[in-house]
């Protein structure tokens, strides 16, 4: 079996806000580390968690197979995530054997003492600067990345930093350990300008490739996603049968 995950970003700012000076001097990748993981801490520090929403659909052609799944997620301050199952259609078994473990393994390892193990960070990674890119209007530094360890929350492969605000704008690459999930906050986008500089998911796309049950495609789509500010009352996010009333 053979899984190739890809997570894609989409930047809301202004292209003329976003370019980068190509005459400037390119950090190495040790200082681009570094100053990512100071800008993801402040990001953190300023908000009470975040609330969102989620679609995963799963297709498997030599099945014909489809399954599909709406999800409410909610992220406390120290990053811990809870889900709430809003719908189900199609495939029961994917539902119950796939999409929900994925949930409850996501849950698990979203909380302090195991994301630590899975951050991107010299402490799990090594690191090599592979060049420069600009994604829809802003420039970005590309790194290749390989994991210490021989986990399945890891990866091998390559992140794309945006050159502004360091935050991680894309993640591709094959996991460490199969069978794996990637955590959907290694791809982000940068919140839109009411919500501050805060980075949200936009898209998780994977790929399994299996002798017997063929090709199988797993897309997530993330939206309406939004901070808790500091000052925020409690009631400033509705609830997810709210959310889909008309």
């Amino acid at each position: 079996m053979r899984n190739r995950l890809l997570l894609a970003a989409l930047f809301l700012l202004p292209a003329s806000a976003a370019a980068a000076d190509e005459s400037a001097s390119i950090p190495t990748a040790e200082e681009i580390v570094a100053r990512m993981g100071s800008r993801d801490l402040q990001r953190q520090v300023s908000i009470e968690g975040y609330a969102g929403m989620r679609r995963y659909v799963l297709d498997n052609q030599h099945l014909h197979k489809r399954a599909e799944m709406l999800v409410q997620v909610q992220g406390d301050p120290d990053g811990t995530k809870h889900f709430e199952v809003v719908s189900e259609e199609g495939w029961k078994a994917a539902h119950k054997h796939v999409l929900r473990k994925m949930l409850e393994s996501e849950s698990e390892t979203s909380h302090p003492e195991a994301r630590a193990k899975a951050r991107i960070n010299p402490e799990n990674y090594d690191f090599k600067m592979a060049g420069t890119e600009v994604i829809d209007g802003r420039a970005a530094y590309v790194l290749e990345v390989s994991p210490k360890r021989k986990e399945k929350y890891l990866f091998r492969g390559r992140i794309w930093v945006d050159a502004e605000d360091y935050a991680l704008a894309r993640a591709e690459g094959h996991p460490a350990k199969n069978p794996s999930f990637l955590d959907e906050e290694h791809g982000l986008r940068p919140g839109l300008p009411e919500n501050g500089p805060l980075w949200f998911p936009r898209s998780t796309q994977s790929v399994t490739e299996a002798h017997i049950f063929g090709t199988t495609d797993l897309n997530i789509e993330y939206f309406d996603y939004a901070p808790k500010t500091v000052h925020a009352p409690d009631n400033s996010v509705m609830s997810a049968k709210e959310m889909l009333k008309p």
